[in-house]
């Protein structure tokens, strides 16, 4: 499977997004490099839920070890991620 880049980038701010509105913040501004937890946009109940719809979304199957800011910190590092995980067609 391959994956678009800017795609996966506009599903997780979109999912980003949602998050933050039910938590009556606008992550309109989130830059695609900052880091989402720094970024104060989303409690830690939000990130897991971000973690998990991103696991379940693009059936990556993430281990303990790879749940990490430089894996999963930004929009960049999650699309980054995604597509260094994926298998060559």
């Amino acid at each position: 499977m391959t994956f678009d880049r800017d795609e996966i980038k506009q599903n997780i701010r979109e999912k980003i997004g949602e998050l933050a509105r039910r938590l009556d913040v606008d992550a309109a501004q989130l830059e695609d490099d900052d880091i989402i937890p720094a970024a104060g946009l989303l409690d830690s109940a939000a990130i897991l839920e971000l973690v998990v719809w991103y696991d379940e979304s693009y059936g990556i199957g993430l281990t303990q070890e790879e749940i990490n800011i430089d894996n999963l910190g930004s929009i960049d590092a999650m699309a980054d991620f995604l597509i260094a995980r994926s298998p060559i067609d």
